[in-house]
């Protein structure tokens, strides 16, 4: 069985990485944080506003600013890292990054290359950017958040659209974090029974809910924070459970379901009807291909926000 939790690392105090490293605090997770930005200053504020949760909260989780190389001795490292650039894109919007993130990921991998703890990537394109902090590396349990906040948000969207609590909703989107996500709808159930899912619906709030999102309050915080503890929680070992996360499958690094018991993950795909198995199989192209693009080029960017 797996050992209490000592210490967790965040990586990044922007949007996001603050938004998670809060989240930890509230939740009480493990004694210790320990938070790393791209200055030491960055570190330390961080680590005293989220000090001052701690106390008005009564939370049992001290805060710590560190540098990356201390982060070796972690139970598990959340990497939230965004190197500074605007995204122009249109469409494919999150495949934005990919250029400009790949050098950050990698100078960090590199730094935490042989550690044996828990990885969890948000930085997008998560899909790349998970398989590229993997295989730069070495490490063996690094996962992508992504794929489970997309299940999310599908289980919360069809519950409204057929007017059903979403507890009631057992259903999964994988692939690709992105247009390449795919939605298995054929095997989504509502009270145990097929749902007949309005897929035109669900697509359409599925694409434009982030930049909803984005446009009101700057940046999508609170969803990927929420998916980050509960992927911890199963990834730890404290509760058993299924996340669809970005992990290696068949030679391929992309979203699945995977099924958490003592903290160990086994694979379980969905059966897929024959149109979700051809968008499977385009999306791990899509991603293959974009993956082999990602080419070391000039330096490491030292000017890094959150994703």
């Amino acid at each position: 069985m797996p050992g209490p939790v000592g210490s967790v690392g965040v990586v990044g105090a922007g949007a996001v990485g603050q938004t998670v490293a809060a989240t930890l605090v509230a939740s009480g997770i493990c004694p210790r944080l320990l938070v790393v930005s791209r200055t030491v200053e960055q570190a330390r504020a961080l680590a005293a506003d989220l000090d001052d949760m701690r106390q008005t909260t009564g939370s049992p989780v001290q805060p710590e600013a560190r540098r990356v190389a201390d982060l070796i001795g972690c139970h598990a490292v959340v990497v939230a890292v965004r190197a500074a650039f605007t995204n122009t894109r249109a469409a494919d919007v999150r495949m934005g990054g990919a250029l400009t993130n790949a050098p950050v990921i990698r100078a960090l991998a590199t730094t935490l290359r042989g550690y044996q703890g828990t990885v969890l990537v948000v930085t997008n394109p998560v899909d790349l950017m998970t398989r590229l902090f993997a295989e730069t590396s070495g490490c063996p349990r690094v996962y992508g958040i992504g794929s489970n906040l997309d299940s999310a948000r599908y289980r919360l969207t069809l519950a409204h659209l057929l007017d059903v609590p979403a507890t009631t909703v057992h259903g999964h989107v994988i692939g690709e974090h992105g247009d390449g996500a795919v939605v298995c709808a054929s095997s989504t159930t509502v009270n145990g029974t097929p749902a007949a899912v309005p897929l035109a619906e669900v697509r359409a709030e599925l694409r434009t809910r982030p930049g909803q999102i984005s446009a009101g309050v700057g940046r999508t915080r609170s969803g990927p924070a929420g998916a980050v503890l509960s992927t911890l929680r199963k990834a730890l070992g404290l509760v058993d459970g299924t996340e669809e996360l970005t992990a290696e499958h068949r030679g391929d690094w992309l979203g699945i379901p995977l099924r958490f018991t003592a903290g160990q993950p086994v694979a379980c795909l969905p059966a897929l009807n024959a149109d979700e198995d051809a968008q499977l199989a385009a999306t791990a192209t899509k991603l293959r291909d974009a993956y082999q693009a990602l080419r070391p080029s000039g330096p490491t960017p030292n000017s890094q926000e959150t994703t």
